[in-house]
């Protein structure tokens, strides 16, 4: 059975159907938009890389040791 509901009780629920149809579409919006989604992910990768240089540093003291390694071989050769 249904329960008599009065007029302003209706619109109140109506209205909460209205934010929640409106902010499940704002979700749906941000999920569609890649070109933003990629933007964020670059956006927190540069923030992480600044936000922790050492790892950076020790992967190009890494790659310039190889270059000069594999120069090295490569002139004995």
């Amino acid at each position: 059975m249904t329960t008599a509901k009065d007029p302003e009780q209706i619109q109140r629920e109506i209205e909460q159907t209205r934010r929640e149809l409106g902010d499940t579409v704002e979700a749906l919006a941000a999920k569609a938009d890649v070109k933003a989604q990629a933007q964020r992910r670059i956006e927190s990768t540069k923030t992480s890389v600044r936000s922790h240089p050492a790892p950076l540093a020790v992967a190009a003291v890494c790659l310039v040791g190889l270059v000069a390694w594999r120069l090295t071989k490569r002139r004995r050769s």
